[in-house]
């Protein structure tokens, strides 16, 4: 049988082709008993327009199902329909130490750097804590810096469970993508870093963001290596091993420029996410069949959500 898997998705901005190759791809793959959410609660600690909020909630469902999740297998929907994640988020904040909260590396990082400490910020955990339990989820895939939070949510299942019995599943992790995906900078593709390729842009915007990777000086008839090079690396993401091998030829070879590299990768990504462009452009114009699966999504969440909940809230003496 299956394992449970479970993900949250913020919706801070467009999605981009480290969203695709590090999470969504083994999302799409992985649909069979799984639950996705869009994480707009938490977007809260950095999102406080509501506009852009909305536009970017729809975004993240529409390119998961252009993308090729089917909402008849996988269960998508918004975390802001599902309210029982709060109330299991308070019933988990009464048995968590803070001090394991003012642990955490978000929290930490974002307090080094200077950036207000919130609470909602400080009690991220606990919230996603209970987004994980509230499913039942068993796998929880994750990238190599979100590893403590999978930890803080068995922390925190288990303290309940000791005290109240075996309420909480006890959910484990899997790693994602070993490397992150560069952006064009060559630094780890982030949209607050503005070195991102948004899935799909097409046309000369994507050109002139293609082209504007950054290689180092060696001309045209130059050996040049290719694990070094970022524009190589995102052809790899795309392209089939001989493809790989024969870029790589031509690196070393030399006669090869990278301004020729990085045409060849633009026919990549346009070949490769043009039909799920094509997919995103129709429910752009249909925005009522995003809604009709968040909706549908939200039921079949909450349906498991109310079951776990009333399972805590009985051993607590809430019933």
């Amino acid at each position: 049988m299956a394992k449970r898997y479970l993900s949250g998705i913020q919706p801070s901005g467009l999605l981009h082709l480290g969203n695709y190759f590090g999470a969504i791809r083994k999302h799409v793959q992985n649909q069979d008993d799984a639950f996705y959410f869009i994480a707009n609660y938490h977007a809260l600690t950095t999102v406080q327009d509501r506009d852009q909020l909305r536009r970017n909630t729809f975004d993240v469902a529409a390119t998961y199902l252009a993308c090729g999740l089917d909402p008849h297998r996988a269960v998508l929907y918004r975390q802001s329909d599902v309210p029982e994640v709060c109330e299991l988020m308070w019933l988990l904040m009464t048995v968590t130490g803070a001090g394991l909260l003012e642990k955490g590396v978000s929290f930490k990082d974002k307090k080094a750097r200077g950036i207000q400490a919130s609470a909602g910020l400080l009690t991220y955990p606990v919230l996603q804590a209970a987004d994980i339990l509230a499913v039942d989820a068993q796998v929880v895939p994750v990238g190599s810096d979100q590893v403590q939070h999978i930890e803080f949510a068995r922390d925190m299942a288990q303290s309940f469970n000791h005290l109240y019995g075996e309420v909480f599943v006890l959910p484990g992790f899997e790693l994602g993508t070993p490397q992150p995906v560069p952006g064009i900078d060559g630094q780890k593709m982030s949209k607050s870093y503005g070195n991102h390729i948004p899935i799909f842009l097409h046309g000369k915007a994507l050109k002139k963001r293609v082209m504007a990777i950054v290689t180092d000086s060696k001309g045209v008839e130059d050996s040049k290596d290719p694990t070094t090079c970022t524009v190589f690396q995102l052809y790899s993401l795309l392209a089939s091993e001989a493809e790989r091998q024969e870029m790589a030829e031509r690196y070393r070879a030399g006669g090869y420029g990278y301004g020729h590299a990085k045409l060849a990768l633009l026919e990549k990504i346009d070949a490769f996410f043009g039909p799920m462009r094509e997919r995103r452009e129709e429910y752009d114009r249909h925005p009522d069949l995003v809604e009709d699966v968040l909706a549908d999504g939200a039921k079949r969440a909450r349906e498991v959500a109310r079951a776990t909940t009333d399972r805590a809230r009985a051993a607590c003496g809430l019933a």
